[in-house]
């Protein structure tokens, strides 16, 4: 066999972090390491995309394209990759041309090399703006292939799907295996098959959460596989990838040697095993390998940000029920792939199913998903929830950038009282519920923490009540005496949550019935993102009153029945629990 190295991409500032921490690593935690990062000889490093443009600006008040910056004057020498949603960019719905193209070009200017661009569907349409406008850009184009199993989905079609995605111009092609599900042999025959079709490198990019990862980057390279994706050790396994330094072991002193610096990687695994600890609170429960994956197919991505929306709704107790549901969601809306966004509607979707009543709820992202607004779907749709969504009209058959309007302009002349420069109206572009609030404290130090606070034991009768308390932040404790303030014991706050369960449906259950009108509670934890009726308005049942973001997508709250609306107990913008009341109607 002729030599030929292995080349590896590092995902330890992206995927690693987003797959185990629920993307919660700051800058401030990458730029230590990144010199080192730098001089180990990375094919390139993954450091942006996904879910970390969402994750810096709706917790930790971080500005992604200063993130991006930042690392390169400190790392001049290894292409940057970022993970690229087609025609959904890095948010949940298709955007239009014009913004799509803006958006490469700012990632170009700002210091993106490698672009892995993806449709969640499969649906080469939308990711075709995207793919042209990096290939202008003179960087490189990377077409990914979104790997999952089903009935509809064969090896032949995996194999077309490499062919289109040279036919387009791509550089390379990545197999992206987000939930690992490709088996060793699977994976031998489909990329010996992909590289005599085509003639560009392929890239294999799988999660260990089944257990198959090692055992299939091993038949990848024997298939010939160009480029793997790897995780330093202390970031690795779990729901993440397989460890860098081991496959760098591995090869050592083979034709497949990869070069790497083992010495260096395992400086950089000590920097990380010790940052990992301080985002302890955000560790996913999921830390071994779980072959039911084969069958929810839940990506590694999507578990610890899953476990959390389910933390958010008061019902983690319910996340296996959560788990047998996906895949009935799934094949309901036609056996999508479960990736980013479509992993989160289907997720979400199934998470409503198990609070509410299969399809009492349908979130706004669902319905799109069944109406044809994010592509055509691999299989075919329930045909109930189909009449459900569409009644008697047909799903749209074109590419579903081609019906929307030019964005750009009009978004930019909207917004350009708030935004200072033209990456601050990509943000009001892709995350208009959170944009205000994030650009009125952007910079500040994030107040997302997890904390609980203990008293010390009770004091014995007679004696002066205490005023120490253990308080654990972020996994770390601390010995805390709080004085009292003219003479008022201070309240010792929790984060234990205090909402009752979910309505049964999104129209919400009558709470308490008074002079003032009969109260209407919240099905849902989130937030009020648009109120759409006002106080003294005649509404008729089933009329919409409010869209609350939940799980990072919109749910309609629609009125229980008719009669006239008392008063309104919330305001845009305002985080609220299940159960919280909403407004009284008369």
């Amino acid at each position: 066999m002729a030599v030929k190295p292995l080349k590896i991409t590092e995902l330890a500032l992206r995927d690693a972090h987003q797959s185990l921490l629920a993307t919660r690593m700051k800058t401030e935690h990458m730029l230590p390491i990144a010199e080192k990062l730098d001089k180990v000889g990375y094919w390139s490093l993954e450091m942006w995309g996904g879910a970390t443009f969402d994750s810096c600006i709706r917790f930790l008040n971080e500005d992604p394209w200063e993130r991006v910056r930042a690392l390169k004057k400190v790392m001049p020498n290894t292409p940057f990759q970022m993970l690229l949603r087609g025609q959904n960019l890095v948010g949940y719905r298709h955007y239009a041309d014009d913004l799509a193209e803006k958006f490469v070009d700012l990632s170009c200017d700002a210091g993106i090399d490698v672009f892995r661009i993806f449709d969640a569907l499969n649906d080469l349409r939308n990711i075709e703006t995207t793919t042209k406008r990096v290939i202008k850009n003179g960087k490189h184009a990377q077409g990914a292939m979104s790997y999952t199993t089903s009935p509809v989905h064969t090896t032949q079609m995996f194999i077309d799907l490499g062919k289109r995605l040279e036919d387009m111009g791509c550089h390379s092609i990545c197999i992206k295996d987000m939930a690992g599900l490709l088996g060793p042999y699977q994976a031998f025959e489909l990329i010996s098959s992909i590289k005599e079709s085509v003639k560009i490198p392929i890239h294999l990019h799988c999660h260990t959460t089944s257990g198959f990862a090692l055992m299939t980057i091993t038949k990848a390279i024997e298939a010939g596989v160009d480029i793997v994706d790897t995780a330093i050790s202390s970031l690795s396994m779990g729901t993440s990838h397989s460890p860098t330094e081991t496959i760098v072991a591995a090869l050592k002193g083979t034709d497949h040697d990869t070069g790497l610096d083992m010495d260096r990687l395992l400086e950089i695994q000590e920097y990380f095993a010790g940052i990992r600890k301080e985002y302890s609170a955000f560790e996913s429960a999921f830390t071994g390998v779980d072959v039911n994956i084969l069958k929810s197919q839940v990506p590694g991505g999507m578990i610890s940000n899953l476990e959390s929306q389910l933390k958010q709704q008061n019902a983690y107790d319910r996340l296996p029920e959560v788990l047998e549901e996906l895949p009935k969601t799934r094949k309901d809306l036609g056996y999508p792939p479960l990736v980013t966004p479509t992993s989160q509607i289907v997720g979400t979707q199934a998470v409503l199913n198990v609070l509410m009543g299969r399809y009492k709820v349908i979130s706004k992202e669902t319905k799109a998903l069944v109406e044809g607004n994010y592509g055509k779907l691999p299989g075919t749709l329930d045909p109930d929830l189909k009449a459900k969504v569409c009644g008697e009209e047909a799903c749209i058959t074109v590419r579903p950038a081609d019906l929307l309007e030019p964005e750009w302009e009009k978004l930019k002349e909207e917004v350009k009282d708030k935004a200072t420069k033209d990456e601050d109206v990509i943000i009001f572009a892709l995350f208009p519920q959170v944009a205000d609030k994030y650009l009125a404290k952007r910079g500040t130090p994030s107040d997302e923490v997890f904390k609980t606070v203990e008293a010390a034991p009770a004091p014995a009768k007679g004696a002066e009540p205490t005023n120490m308390f253990k308080v654990t932040v972020n996994g770390k404790s601390y010995d805390v005496q709080v004085d009292e303030m003219d003479g008022v014991a201070p309240a010792v706050a929790t984060d234990t949550p205090t909402a009752s369960a979910p309505a049964p449906s999104a129209t919400p259950a009558p709470a308490a019935t008074g002079g003032s009108g009969e109260a209407f509670p919240s099905p849902l934890s989130g937030s009020v993102w648009k109120i759409k009726c006002q106080v003294g308005q005649q509404v008729a049942a089933g009329d919409l009153l409010f869209i609350l973001e939940a799980m990072k997508m919109e749910t309609d709250v629609v009125a229980p029945r008719g009669g006239t609306i008392q008063s309104i107990g919330v305001k845009e913008g305002d985080a609220i629990n299940a159960g919280d009341i909403l407004l009284t109607i008369g």
